[in-house]
């Protein structure tokens, strides 16, 4: 996928003032606030910037910390990895590779197979529910 690059007053006029604010200005929705923090879905996560799919609804789980929880990505090239010295630690940032939309953080403290838990906000998510039969 091409890189998608547009500018802010682009970004601000497609995207709601908290999208934006998360998004493309590295703010935090409210914890236990947003509309997937309960793993209670199917279908995939897409970044709601660019719509590249990010997360597969199978991959989500409850991590009790008030944000959507997963432990992988649903492509090696879904997320890029930032260093993020913010708010005095040390963090590992995820952005969309498509875009460079902030979506949240990466921690060491998921489950199995893989160990993670990547925390995104959900108001950087847009869900296409999955086709049942």
């Amino acid at each position: 996928m091409k890189k998608i690059e547009k500018s802010l007053e682009e970004w601000r006029e497609q995207l709601s003032d908290e999208q934006f604010r998360v998004c493309r200005m590295a703010g935090t929705e409210r914890p236990f606030t947003g509309e997937y923090q309960a793993p209670k879905f199917s279908g995939v996560f897409h970044c709601v910037c660019c719509g590249q799919a990010l997360f597969d609804a199978q991959h989500q789980f409850d991590a009790g910390c008030g944000w959507p929880s997963y432990w992988q990505a649903i492509s090696p090239t879904a997320l890029t990895e930032n260093v993020d010295n913010s708010l005095g630690m040390q963090r590992v940032e995820v952005v969309c590779s498509g875009c460079e939309a902030h979506l949240g953080h990466v921690f060491p403290d998921g489950p199995q197979p893989t160990g993670l838990r990547y925390c995104i906000n959900s108001v950087a998510l847009q869900l296409e529910p999955a086709v049942v039969d």
